[in-house]
């Protein structure tokens, strides 16, 4: 599944072969939770919901609440992103869905719309905010094969566009801040620049149509 994509764009890197990506469906949230941690819940308890609510109400939640809350979200089919197999078990993830759906990726100055964007624009358009990848898999070409797949699925549920806001590595990155991924690697996808009104985020778009 979603190998076709993964063929547009080849580049010299190594992938690991024989990946399945598929949408985080209510059966399979024990693939989630075994790749987040039950107790760790993926980077500090953030069990995803990060990009999902403002700052003062993530801040609000204590890390069970938050499990709780990304839980009945997948539990009632919002599919909101993608687990990668490597065999068994889910090696990572990638965050992917409506950008509607991300307040605090659709509120923040970095991330926010263009000013040009029409309404109907960002109904189309779906944002890719983070990704997780387990431990032993990190230095793999993971990124670059889940951000194709997400494309592959954005496409398939009919978005024109699709955004993310990732991390440029002109200098060291600090614990956790590649969790939004590398710009480098999401040029080599087609992603262009829009905007950038943080000098390490640049705010990029990939059209799908």
């Amino acid at each position: 599944m979603f190998h076709a994509l993964l063929a547009i764009q080849p580049v010299a890197i190594e992938m690991l072969n024989d990946m399945e990506f598929r949408p985080l469906t209510p059966d399979r949230w024990d693939d989630l939770v075994d790749l987040f941690g039950p107790e760790r819940g993926a980077n500090s308890g953030c069990w995803c919901m990060w990009p999902l609510l403002r700052a003062k109400d993530w801040q609000a939640m204590a890390r069970e609440e938050r499990r709780d809350a990304f839980h009945n979200r997948v539990s009632i089919g919002s599919e909101p992103g993608l687990l990668g197999y490597h065999d068994k078990p889910a090696i990572c993830w990638v965050a992917v869905g409506p950008r509607e759906n991300y307040v605090r990726f659709q509120m923040s100055r970095t991330t926010r719309p263009l000013e040009e964007d029409t309404r109907d624009q960002i109904r189309k358009t779906y944002a890719l905010t983070c990704f997780f990848v387990r431990k032993g898999f990190r230095n793999s070409s993971l990124m670059w094969q889940l951000i194709k797949a997400a494309s592959i699925h954005a496409k398939s549920k009919g978005a024109h566009y699709l955004d993310a806001c990732p991390i440029e590595t002109d200098k060291p990155l600090q614990w956790g801040e590649g969790f939004v991924g590398i710009a480098s690697v999401f040029r080599r996808c087609g992603f262009e620049e829009v905007a950038r009104r943080s000098p390490r985020r640049p705010l990029m778009r990939l059209r799908l149509t």
